[in-house]
């Protein structure tokens, strides 16, 4: 979703500086560090322009261009935009060294490279030679989003949806459509940024990623503030968080849901991982945090909480287990195939210290699954810590909160494709995004507990990302069902057939007599479909609210429920 200020008129980054805003300060301290490094930036400070560009293929006349380095560096490309830019833009600013990029002709990285003084000098000459100014500003990424957000604000002013923020492997797209849900009928306007999709509820525009870029992430959250949105409940990856793309976004409360194994294609081991999710919890990063909504059950949890007690920030916990000392715990669960009832018991007041007086509140939720029970504790605890007054010590208020907050749970929808039962007339059939050896894991074992007959699961691994991940999702699957049916899921330009022999990597005997191989995953859902017996359950796992099926580049419409409909509907189940 691409936003446009109302008035495209021109302005400078001097008078965005000026600008009485939120970010003023921020964008001061970050631009008298630059002056102190450049004698360049008076000149560019008064260059009058429209818009921020990172995409040089949006770029208008006096538009200004940020190029931003690449995560695999390539100094020929990065020089190619910034030449092509230059022709159009106002100014450029620059994350990557212009004087780099224009001395190492046919170098692919610069990093580590010794630059000659002829080299040197007869950089400087094309980068003078260009049609408009280049600024060197190495830490961009540090205000780029506050930056953004004040020439989105120059023309016309509006008050920005205060923001939750969740981070984790699982549970994000859930948690915040829950978030956004409570909120909302509980008498506050609201919208979701992730995953699923972007916009007001109901309303969802598909996204191409998870988080998107800062300009992008700027844009939408300006939009949510034209439409008097006033929430803003997002997903933050551990891409995004890493990238700085959400830098500047007015995070109240940010929550954190678990750690298993993914992005190791990015991250160089678990430790990174998390350090990338603990940025989150960080008030250097986001000023305006008051609140942190940690699960105790996950290890790493305690990464987040250590960070979020060194900024000063408000820690509420969550758990399913009854025996820990939790600010809002699952005393009870008894699952159904309707839903789940939960005994929460919480202890809290408002600067999240304990409370003598322990509330117990019966629950009754739609969603089905254990880990969905973890997910809507924290999102309860996010919608009472949008209420908490930080200045009132009287903790009747939150207890109310808690109890008003419960009462519209019976209401709430689970996000498409998590845990989305699928209608038949006999047997159950589930579509689940779990893509991960953890998510698979719990997604089956919530559904064992329902499951009379037998439990088939069906799902794939993803080309061209982390290959150590297949086998452990295979060994996910066959421990958790009775019949496992292994197939394709985005096997961009590999080989399905290849993705398909690293996940039967240590398979027994055992093992393989309770597998079934089918690379087209249509078949594979047909070959579910036809062999679940009346009293089994089926999820077809992996892809869930995506409807395309990634090869070799070109995205072919597929949707998993919508197979599984109409695959039902054949057989004669619906």
């Amino acid at each position: 979703m691409t936003i446009s200020s109302p008035n495209n008129a021109p302005v400078t980054l001097q008078q965005l500086l000026e600008v009485n805003s939120s970010h003023k300060q921020g964008l001061q301290q970050a631009w008298t560090a630059i002056q102190d490094k450049s004698n360049h930036i008076n000149v560019v400070a008064n260059i009058p322009f429209h818009q921020f560009r990172l995409d040089s293929r949006q770029l208008e006349t006096n538009d200004a261009f940020v190029l931003l380095k690449s995560q695999t560096p390539n100094c020929p490309k990065s020089r190619d935009y910034l030449s092509q830019a230059a022709k159009n833009a106002a100014f450029i600013l620059s994350e990557v060294d212009p004087i780099a990029l224009f001395a190492t002709a046919n170098v692919s990285n610069s990093a580590d490279i010794s630059l000659s003084g002829d080299s040197i000098s007869n950089a400087q000459q094309q980068l003078a030679a260009l049609s408009c100014p280049v600024l060197y500003v190495p830490n961009i990424r540090d205000f780029l989003g506050g930056l953004i957000q004040s020439r989105l604000q120059y023309q016309q002013s509006v008050t920005l949806p205060r923001v939750v923020a969740v981070t984790g492997t699982n549970g994000k797209t859930t948690i915040s459509q829950l978030v956004a849900q409570l909120t909302q009928l509980t008498g506050m306007s609201s919208a979701v940024m992730g995953t699923a999709g972007n916009g007001r509820l109901g309303e969802l525009v598909q996204a191409s990623h998870t988080t998107g870029d800062a300009l992008a992430v700027q844009q939408f959250l300006y939009q949510m503030g034209t439409e008097r949105a006033e929430l803003l409940a997002l997903e933050a990856s551990s891409h995004g968080l890493d990238q700085q793309r959400l830098q500047g976004m007015p995070v109240s409360v940010a929550i954190y849901t678990n750690l298993s194994r993914d992005h190791l294609d990015y991250h160089a081991d678990m430790a990174e991982y998390a350090a990338a999710k603990a940025k989150l919890f960080d008030k250097a990063h986001f000023p305006d945090l008051t609140h942190a909504i940690i699960n105790i059950d996950d290890e790493y949890a305690q990464v987040m909480i250590d960070t979020a007690q060194a900024s000063d920030v408000i820690v509420w916990s969550y758990s399913l287990d009854p025996s820990k000392t939790a600010t809002f715990v699952a005393a009870d669960i008894k699952p159904s195939l309707q839903g789940v009832e939960i005994t929460l018991r919480s202890d809290i007041n408002s600067n999240g210290s304990g409370n003598e007086n322990i509330s117990n509140i019966n629950i009754v939720s739609p969603l089905l699954g254990r880990f969905n029970v973890a997910n809507l504790l924290a999102a309860i605890a996010a919608s009472v810590a949008l209420g908490v007054n930080l200045d009132d010590d009287v903790n009747n208020g939150i207890y109310n909160d808690i109890e008003r907050i419960a009462a519209v749970v019976p209401q709430l929808q689970g996000a498409v494709g998590r845990m989305q039962r699928v209608p038949s007339n006999d047997g159950c059939f589930i579509v689940d995004y779990a893509h991960t050896p953890d998510a698979l894991s719990q997604v089956l074992a919530s559904l064992k507990t329902h499951c009379k007959g037998q439990l088939w699961a069906v799902f794939g691994c993803g080309g061209d990302r982390d290959a150590g991940k297949r086998p452990l999702m295979a060994q996910a699957g066959l421990a958790g069902a009775d019949q496992v049916i292994l197939t394709a899921d985005n096997p961009r330009t590999e080989d399905p057939n290849v993705i398909l022999q690293d996940m039967q990597a240590g398979m027994s005997t055992e093992q393989y007599q309770r597998t079934h191989i089918e690379p087209a995953r249509q078949a594979a859902i047909e070959y579910a479909v036809s062999h679940a017996g009346v009293d089994d359950i089926v999820v077809i796992a992996g892809k869930g609210h995506e409807t395309y099926q990634e090869i070799n580049h070109v995205r072919y419409d597929f949707d998993d429920s919508v197979i599984l409909q109409q695959t039902l509907a054949q057989a004669g189940r619906v």
